[in-house]
């Protein structure tokens, strides 16, 4: 079976408890999404969005933003911060006997 050009484009459905509806969206490709109460509904619905999208930005010669989905990630990210806030978290590092980057780590996996 041939994959269709929107199968390259990341697609979320999930439950908003402030909405008390599925929300679809498609990060990358456009912004806002689809809801509903049925979560497989929200899905077709939101792939059919994604066609249009997809079709309206060809017909009117926009570039598609590149794939959200299948990226490979390095594992590097460059981050600029205050010189006090790098100070702060270089202490704290060595406070916990621990790298910078192991500090970081740690901080982004307990907040996600």
């Amino acid at each position: 079976m041939k994959n269709k050009y929107t199968d390259k484009y990341l697609k979320v459905v999930e439950w908003s408890d402030e909405d008390n509806c599925y929300i679809g969206t498609s990060p990358g490709l456009f912004a806002g999404g689809v809801h509903g109460k049925n979560e497989e509904k929200v899905f077709k619905d939101l792939c059919n969005v994604i066609d249009s999208v997809i079709k309206t930005m060809r017909e009117t010669g926009m570039t598609l933003p590149k794939s959200t989905i299948n990226r490979n990630f390095s594992g590097k990210i460059a981050l600029r911060i205050p010189p006090d806030l790098h100070k702060t978290i270089f202490i704290n590092a060595m406070q916990n006997g621990e790298s910078v980057n192991k500090l970081i780590q740690h901080k982004l996996e307990a907040s996600i």
